[in-house]
């Protein structure tokens, strides 16, 4: 059998690397002969930098930027001959706060901004930026201050000639516009730390700098899908910069060759930590699905729900790794997590007895 995992990252437990590496050990406790092959996987968030550099190669820079509260950080983006990588989460991310520093208010996107300075002082003519995990919601602001600060002669935005010839990609499962009911703020801002309050002063920021761009520019794309990506963000780069918004798991798989990768397989695992009605809506373990090339594939995760509009969806399995009852707290260990996952693919593979010659 050949069996090709690409298991998203499980939140908060397990990153894209890990996962799969559970459930390569779950096949071959049942299926010793099976040929694996693990490939990490990212939309655009946290492990985007470590799927890319896996798939393409390049060096890995590092740079000092700024954390959301302008924090000096260590940050590291990809460098693949004329082509650089950059994921928000590096610099950006709420990862990088602790819950009593989450305040989207106050958080900014000017260390990204900084990545991208280093990475066009460098030489870069194209630019893949990958949405997701941030902990701001400045509608990208922050990025620009730290462009104008870096290359910008009288600091001002027609100034900066060096960003001319760079070609922009944003990378993002995000569709949300930039601001209203649907937008940034609304939707995403409560998990970095707003309270309702908050959300409607971020979603009045958002709107005025729209207005005043749109204004200065001539043209407005804050309503364009992907605007509201990691806060607003997307936008910064569309209205700026001119950036083509593209799915995360479409750009990382056209650069695997997954379609050629997947060819003369059995089978394909795939998973996230949740699994439900979001996940039709273009994340991930769509993606997967897409490009399959009609070979099955199964979805694990760490929650189920929905499971039959999955299965209508295409997927041939859709599993929770997590038994009944056990406790979120317990569920997000890592090692628990990495067991569960070899357990399950175990079971699957061989229900019977994991003895037994796996069906």
């Amino acid at each position: 059998m050949k069996i090709v995992l690409a298991v998203d990252s499980f939140k908060g437990c397990l990153s894209s690397h890990e996962a799969n590496q559970a459930a390569a050990e779950g096949v071959r406790s049942v299926c010793p002969d099976a040929e694996t092959v693990e490939i990490p996987v990212s939309d655009g968030g946290e492990g985007f930098l470590a799927a890319f550099h896996a798939a393409i190669g390049g060096e890995l820079a590092e740079v000092t930027a700024r954390d959301p509260l302008m924090r000096p950080v260590q940050a590291r983006y990809l460098l693949c001959n004329n082509e650089a990588v950059i994921e928000t989460a590096q610099a950006s991310g709420l990862t990088l706060l602790s819950d009593e520093e989450r305040n989207p208010m106050a958080a900014t996107s000017y260390g990204t901004g900084l990545l991208v300075a280093d990475a066009v002082r460098r030489g870069a003519g194209h630019i893949i930026v990958g949405l997701g995990g941030s902990a701001t919601s400045d509608a990208g602001i922050g990025m620009l201050r730290a462009l104008i600060d870096s290359f910008a002669r009288h600091g001002a935005w027609d100034d900066i000639q060096e960003l001319k010839s760079v070609r922009f990609t944003i990378a993002s499962d995000v569709t949300n516009p930039l601001y209203g009911d649907n937008g940034a703020a609304h939707v995403f801002a409560r998990q970095k730390g707003a309270t309702p309050e908050m959300v409607l002063l971020l979603d009045q920021r958002a709107r005025r700098f729209a207005e005043a761009s749109a204004r200065h520019f001539g043209y407005d794309r804050s309503s364009e899908p992907g605007a509201g990506a990691a806060g607003g963000l997307g936008y910064a780069f569309m209205q700026y910069m001119h950036a083509e918004c593209r799915s995360g798991i479409q750009l990382l798989l056209e650069a695997l060759h997954f379609r050629e990768t997947v060819k003369g397989a059995d089978l394909i695992i795939t998973g996230e930590g949740a699994a439900d009605r979001q996940t039709l809506m273009g994340k991930l373990p769509m993606g997967i699905l897409h490009h399959s090339a009609g070979v099955p594939v199964w979805l694990i995760a760490g929650r189920v729900s929905h499971s039959q509009q999955l299965l209508q969806a295409g997927f041939a399995r859709v599993e929770c790794i997590n038994p009944p009852g056990i406790s979120l707290a317990e569920a997000m260990h890592r090692q628990t997590a990495m067991k569960n996952i070899r357990d399950t693919l175990r079971r699957l593979l061989c229900p019977a007895d994991h003895t037994e010659t796996p069906v």
